[in-house]
Protein backbone atom coordinates (compact mmCIF):
# COMPACT_ATOMS: atom_id res chain seq x y z
CA UNK A 1 0.00 0.00 0.00
CA UNK A 2 2.64 2.38 1.19
CA UNK A 3 6.24 1.72 0.07
CA UNK A 4 9.17 3.40 1.25
CA UNK A 5 9.60 6.06 -1.64
CA UNK A 6 6.01 7.42 -0.82
CA UNK A 7 6.49 7.36 3.07
CA UNK A 8 10.11 9.63 2.49
CA UNK A 9 8.11 11.87 0.23
CA UNK A 10 5.50 12.56 3.57
CA UNK A 11 8.18 12.95 5.37
CA UNK A 12 9.84 15.43 3.64
CA UNK A 13 6.91 17.29 2.61
CA UNK A 14 5.61 17.26 6.65
CA UNK A 15 9.31 18.49 7.64
CA UNK A 16 9.16 21.50 4.91
CA UNK A 17 5.89 22.43 6.04
CA UNK A 18 7.05 22.25 9.78
CA UNK A 19 10.36 24.45 9.30
CA UNK A 20 8.13 27.00 7.12
CA UNK A 21 5.61 27.14 10.11
CA UNK A 22 8.79 27.49 12.56
CA UNK A 23 10.19 30.36 10.07
CA UNK A 24 6.76 31.94 9.92
CA UNK A 25 6.16 31.72 13.88
CA UNK A 26 10.04 33.62 14.26
CA UNK A 27 8.69 36.09 12.03
CA UNK A 28 5.76 36.99 13.37
CA UNK A 29 7.49 36.70 17.07
CA UNK A 30 9.94 39.02 15.97
CA UNK A 31 7.33 41.57 14.88
CA UNK A 32 5.30 41.06 18.02
CA UNK A 33 8.15 41.65 19.96
CA UNK A 34 8.94 44.99 18.24
CA UNK A 35 5.65 46.46 18.67
CA UNK A 36 5.43 45.93 22.08
CA UNK A 37 8.73 47.56 22.67
CA UNK A 38 7.74 50.17 20.58
CA UNK A 39 4.55 50.71 22.82
CA UNK A 40 6.65 50.22 25.98
CA UNK A 41 8.66 53.35 24.88
CA UNK A 42 5.65 55.34 23.96
CA UNK A 43 3.96 54.61 27.08
CA UNK A 44 7.18 55.82 28.59
CA UNK A 45 7.25 59.05 26.81
CA UNK A 46 3.69 59.28 27.72
CA UNK A 47 4.69 59.09 31.35
CA UNK A 48 7.29 61.64 31.30
CA UNK A 49 5.43 64.32 29.75
CA UNK A 50 2.48 63.70 32.37
CA UNK A 51 5.05 64.11 34.50
CA UNK A 52 6.55 67.52 32.54
CA UNK A 53 3.30 68.75 32.15
CA UNK A 54 2.08 68.43 35.40
CA UNK A 55 5.54 70.27 36.51
CA UNK A 56 5.00 72.78 34.41
CA UNK A 57 1.40 73.90 35.10
CA UNK A 58 2.54 73.83 38.80
CA UNK A 59 5.46 76.33 37.81
CA UNK A 60 2.79 78.63 35.77
CA UNK A 61 0.32 78.73 38.29
CA UNK A 62 2.49 78.99 41.12
CA UNK A 63 5.88 81.15 40.01
CA UNK A 64 4.98 83.30 36.71
CA UNK A 65 1.14 83.99 38.02
CA UNK A 66 2.40 84.59 41.50
CA UNK A 67 1.65 88.23 43.18
CA UNK A 68 4.41 88.11 45.35
CA UNK A 69 6.76 85.93 47.53
CA UNK A 70 7.21 81.98 46.74
CA UNK A 71 6.79 80.19 50.15
CA UNK A 72 8.78 77.53 51.41
CA UNK A 73 5.88 74.44 50.91
CA UNK A 74 5.14 75.92 47.02
CA UNK A 75 8.95 75.23 47.01
CA UNK A 76 9.45 71.90 48.22
CA UNK A 77 6.27 71.17 45.38
CA UNK A 78 8.39 72.17 42.85
CA UNK A 79 11.23 70.96 43.74
CA UNK A 80 9.95 67.66 44.05
CA UNK A 81 8.04 67.84 40.66
CA UNK A 82 11.02 68.75 38.86
CA UNK A 83 12.93 65.72 40.50
CA UNK A 84 10.17 63.46 39.42
CA UNK A 85 10.56 64.30 35.54
CA UNK A 86 13.79 62.51 35.53
CA UNK A 87 15.35 64.63 33.50
CA UNK A 88 18.77 65.88 33.72
CA UNK A 89 18.35 68.93 31.55
CA UNK A 90 15.45 70.13 33.22
CA UNK A 91 16.39 70.02 36.70
CA UNK A 92 19.86 71.64 35.70
CA UNK A 93 17.92 74.46 34.42
CA UNK A 94 15.50 74.51 37.44
CA UNK A 95 18.51 74.64 39.23
CA UNK A 96 20.01 77.78 37.57
CA UNK A 97 16.54 79.50 37.62
CA UNK A 98 16.67 79.02 41.52
CA UNK A 99 19.77 80.07 41.85
CA UNK A 100 19.65 83.14 40.17
CA UNK A 101 21.20 86.23 41.95
CA UNK A 102 18.88 89.26 40.03
CA UNK A 103 15.35 89.01 39.10
CA UNK A 104 16.81 89.85 35.32
CA UNK A 105 18.76 86.56 35.66
CA UNK A 106 15.67 84.74 36.98
CA UNK A 107 13.82 85.87 34.01
CA UNK A 108 16.38 84.74 31.31
CA UNK A 109 16.75 81.38 33.12
CA UNK A 110 12.81 80.84 33.54
CA UNK A 111 12.46 81.18 29.26
CA UNK A 112 15.68 78.70 29.01
CA UNK A 113 13.43 76.57 31.66
CA UNK A 114 9.97 76.93 29.64
CA UNK A 115 11.57 76.35 26.17
CA UNK A 116 13.37 72.97 27.56
CA UNK A 117 10.06 72.03 29.00
CA UNK A 118 8.45 72.73 25.70
CA UNK A 119 11.02 70.97 23.58
CA UNK A 120 11.00 67.64 26.16
CA UNK A 121 7.10 67.51 25.37
CA UNK A 122 7.68 67.52 21.76
CA UNK A 123 9.69 64.46 21.85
Amino acid sequence: MFDDKKIKLVMYVVIILLIGMNVLFIVKYNSARKASSEAVSALENQKVNEKVLEFTELFIDKVIRAQGEIDFETRLKLEEAVRKIGDEAILAQWQKFVGSNTSGDAQAEVKELLWILIKKIGK
